[in-house]
C-alpha cells in the first residue's frame, strides 16, 4: 500500500475474550471515514481526522497508533482498527 494514502475508514470495536480469555473483538460499535490532515499525530506517525474521530495511522501497516473519538479517549475496552475494505 503506497504511504501517500488520504483516507481510511476507522472501526471501533469492543475487546472481548473467549472462553480460555484469548483476545479477539466484538461487532463494530461505530466507524468513520478520516482524511489526511498533512500533519503529523503525538505518535509520530501521519494524522487522519474526520467524523468525530482522529487517528494516528501508520500507512505502512495500517495499524492505528493513537486515536480519540468526539475529543475523547478511546472508552476502555475498545479497540480501533483500520476497516479491510475488501483487501
Amino acid at each position: 500500500m503506497s504511504a501517500d494514502v488520504p483516507r481510511y475508514t476507522v472501526v471501533l470495536k469492543p475487546q472481548l475474550t473467549d472462553e480460555e480469555a484469548h483476545p479477539r473483538h466484538g461487532a463494530t460499535l461505530r466507524s468513520a471515514t478520516v482524511e489526511a490532515t498533512g500533519e503529523l499525530g503525538r505518535s509520530g506517525f501521519p494524522r487522519y481526522s474526520g467524523e468525530g474521530v482522529q487517528a494516528d495511522i501508520d500507512p505502512e501497516t495500517r495499524t492505528v497508533e493513537a486515536v480519540t473519538v468526539d475529543g475523547k479517549a478511546l472508552p476502555y475496552g475498545w479497540v480501533a482498527q483500520v476497516a479491510d475494505n475488501g483487501k
